[in-house]
Parts: C-alpha cells; sequence; structure tokens
C-alpha cells in the first residue's frame, strides 16, 4: 500500500514527460495544469495509504 506513495515522485519528477504547452486546460499550459492536477491527487493518495494502512 505505501508503494502508492512513489506515484507523485515518478509523475513529477520525470520532466520531459510534461514538458510541453498542449493540450492547454482552461487556458493553462499542460506543463502547469499537469502539475497542478497531482496537489489533490496526492492528498487522496496520503489518505488511502493511511486509512487502509492503519487497518
Amino acid at each position: 500500500m505505501h508503494m502508492l506513495l512513489l506515484l507523485p515522485f515518478v509523475g513529477l519528477l520525470w520532466v520531459p514527460f510534461y514538458d510541453r504547452a498542449t493540450p492547454a486546460l482552461f487556458g493553462f499550459p499542460f506543463f502547469y495544469w499537469y502539475q497542478l492536477a497531482w496537489v489533490p491527487l496526492t492528498a487522496m493518495l496520503i489518505w488511502i495509504v493511511w486509512k487502509f494502512g492503519r487497518a
């Protein structure tokens, strides 16, 4: 279950994957909205690991 916490590191440390401007979302380039999308996703992953790691 703790392996889920590696997803944000893999998703954000591999910069060539998201180093581009398209596709834009509400006028934001992909580079920005991809990084911002990881903020709530990471919080959700931390909650999942916390919730199910206690059992």
